[in-house]
């Protein structure tokens, strides 16, 4: 599988690693990052300065790991030629956007990739995706993970509580998984988001409680070591999804 890499933090720069050493499965035919410095341990020739021009490389899949903006800006460009995985779910908050989106991959018979990132359980979710009745999903973070200050407050802060639609565009870098829950249950505007600023904790804390027309509950809970603003687990989930996502042509899927 070719793959082209946008963004080198944490997780790219894990991707990478993981890609190079699965060089049987997997070979990286770009790398893009907004600060090409970081990549100054990469090769030369497969550096890509311009996202514009990444068809000339002939990625199969286009994984993104910088920010949502890079969606909104070439996405549906991706698309035209290659499958895409946005990490940045936020951007699909925005159902004009997302809707551009699925029918690039309509027209270009290539796919819409939706990583289940930190969210476990993600198949449970879909697979009664038809009966879910009320959704709610809460991230616990410690406020440096949340960008604020390390002595904010003195006690745990509810900063948001409402859509997953609204908390996307408030934070559009600390809820993708908010996003794929949404898409992957009662959707944007009616399953609930909390975020919880907690500086008593030095992990991150996720929380899902879902409940079904028929009287089904599920339930789950996760913690993890933080890693800025992602879980220690999330370029491992990633690079799971990335290896599930050979053979898949609908339009949009979740792996």
């Amino acid at each position: 599988m070719r793959i082209g890499l946008i963004g080198f933090g944490f997780i790219g720069a894990e991707l990478y690693r993981r890609f190079a050493a699965d060089s049987a499965s997997a070979e990286v035919v770009f790398v893009h990052n907004r600060t090409p410095d970081r990549l100054a341990a990469i090769p030369p020739d497969m550096v890509l300065d311009d996202l514009a021009d990444a068809a000339r490389c002939a990625p199969e899949l286009i994984v993104e790991a910088a920010a949502p903006d890079v969606t909104r800006r070439h996405g549906e460009a991706f698309l035209a030629f290659a499958d895409y995985m946005p990490l940045s779910l936020t951007a699909l908050a925005d159902d004009v956007l997302r809707d551009r989106l699925e029918g690039a991959a309509a027209r270009s018979e290539r796919s819409l990739l939706i990583a289940h990132g930190a969210l476990v359980g993600m198949d449970s979710l879909i697979e009664w995706q038809g009966m879910w009745d009320e959704v709610t999903i809460t991230f616990r973070k410690p406020p440096a993970s949340l960008g604020l200050g390390a002595g904010q407050g003195v006690g745990e802060e509810l900063l948001f509580d409402g859509s997953v639609r609204d908390a996307a565009r408030r934070y559009p870098h600390n809820v993708n998984a908010m996003v794929a829950c949404a898409l992957a249950t009662t959707g944007l505007d009616r399953c609930r988001a909390r975020l919880i600023a907690d500086p008593a904790i030095d992990h991150l804390e996720l929380a899902v409680e879902a409940s079904g027309r028929d009287g089904s509950r599920l339930s789950i809970r996760r913690c993890q070591p933080a890693m800025g603003v992602s879980g220690s687990e999330m370029a491992a989930a990633a690079y799971r999804s990335v290896m599930r996502a050979g053979g898949i042509s609908e339009p949009m899927a979740f792996v």
